[in-house]
């Protein structure tokens, strides 16, 4: 697995605890990171990067994610694809290091792995739209 799904991966299983457990994010992530064992592997910096970015931009991130995921409320999403969209959704606006396509397609290879069969095709419509939006 690349670095950066490795990362992504992270982020989402620390946001994936503070939504369910509804406890902030950053405060999930202090306690993760200090049950990795040292030394910590390469790619924890941009997982932590990634909750922490998604964790002080919840609010427009969120924003976005309902207005365009026609007929979903952020309350109804399954968890997981709720959290792949604000990783991606942070990675649009705020990663200009990464391609908007790569952020899109990384969302939708984990929803592959770790959600439901109509994941993948959701994730990847709501985030095109966004995209479209988002473009720099």
């Amino acid at each position: 697995m690349p670095a950066r799904r490795k990362a992504r991966k992270r982020a989402l299983d620390v946001l994936y605890e503070a939504d369910v457990r509804d406890l902030p994010p950053v405060e999930v992530l202090a306690n993760y990171v200090q049950r990795i064992a040292a030394p910590h592997p390469e790619h924890l910096p941009y997982a932590v990067g990634l909750v922490e970015g998604v964790a002080s931009h919840m609010a427009r991130i969120d924003e976005l994610i309902a207005s365009y995921a026609e007929g979903w409320t952020l309350e109804r999403m399954p968890v997981i694809d709720r959290n792949l969209a604000r990783i991606a959704v942070h990675e649009l606006l705020y990663a200009d290091e990464i391609d908007d396509a790569v952020a899109i397609s990384e969302a939708v290879e984990l929803a592959k792995q770790m959600s439901t069969d109509d994941s993948p095709r959701f994730l990847n419509g709501i985030l095109a739209r966004i995209a479209d939006y988002t473009k720099h």
